[in-house]
């Protein structure tokens, strides 16, 4: 969880990079995110993206907002939403919340630090964490061995190991995680592999340590989810402030 602002004399774009956990953003100063993506250009005033979205552009001007990213795992309680349904898409928030989500907007507006405005996000999020299905067993270990190996986890000894079937596996994976485990583990290792791209390292040496079988194979890798090549996503504005604006344990920026 992490708070930011995007101020400026003119509006903002950014690009929204997939990640391997469902991002929700919650905007608090009565502004709104124009969000422009496969399905055409919206405004939001609060969104939640499943997993599987591609890179989508996002303007923005004097937006203050608290951004949690959750694992799907914690995503299945807390939208009260398949992310199966979710799949592949930005949608607003007040869909899967309705009146509380405006009502949480109106506290954060109110509240005068972004600890005050993190305990309120907690506080939001606990009871629906308490409250929700939890995900099959074995789709829950399958993603833990996928986020562990970095992508690199062999699907089909997962899924020997669980017992299932190859369709069982996928039917349930896909409805409860929001992708099917292939994606997952493909999603995974971009997502390590273009932090690294971001942090200086060689897409030759990304590419051999990261489980690709040629630096051919990650360029696809990396316009699949980007729409662009290792170098050009390497200056995504949205990637370079991940360790600062949306850091592990929360932050402002």
């Amino acid at each position: 969880m992490a708070g930011f602002r995007i101020g400026g004399d003119s509006p903002t774009e950014l690009r929204a990079i997939p990640h391997p956990a469902v991002t929700v953003a919650v905007e608090f100063g009565d502004r709104s995110f124009d969000v422009h993506g496969e399905t055409g250009r919206t405004r939001l005033k609060s969104l939640a993206a499943g997993l599987a979205f591609s890179a989508f552009q996002v303007r923005a001007d004097g937006v203050e907002c608290v951004q949690i990213r959750l694992s799907p795992l914690a995503a299945h309680h807390v939208l009260g939403f398949p992310l199966g349904e979710l799949r592949g898409r930005v949608v607003a928030l007040d869909d899967l919340w309705g009146r509380d989500t405006s009502r949480l907007r109106e506290r954060l507006h109110h509240a005068r630090t972004w600890p005050e405005r993190f305990a309120l996000i907690d506080t939001e999020l606990f009871p629906r964490l308490q409250a929700g299905r939890p995900v099959d067993p074995e789709v829950a270990w399958a993603w833990r061995r996928i986020v562990a190996s970095r992508g690199r986890a062999r699907v089909s000894d997962l899924t020997a190991r669980t017992g299932w079937s190859r369709q069982r596996m996928w039917s349930r994976f896909g409805s409860q995680i929001g992708l099917t485990p292939k994606r997952a583990a493909m999603l995974v290792r971009f997502d390590h592999a273009v932090h690294r791209l971001v942090r200086g390292h060689t897409p030759a040496r990304v590419a051999a340590d990261g489980g690709y079988a040629d630096q051919s194979h990650l360029h696809h890798d990396v316009r699949a989810f980007t729409g662009t090549t290792p170098a050009a996503a390497a200056n995504e504005p949205w990637l370079t402030a991940d360790d600062t604006a949306w850091p592990a344990h929360g932050g402002a920026a």
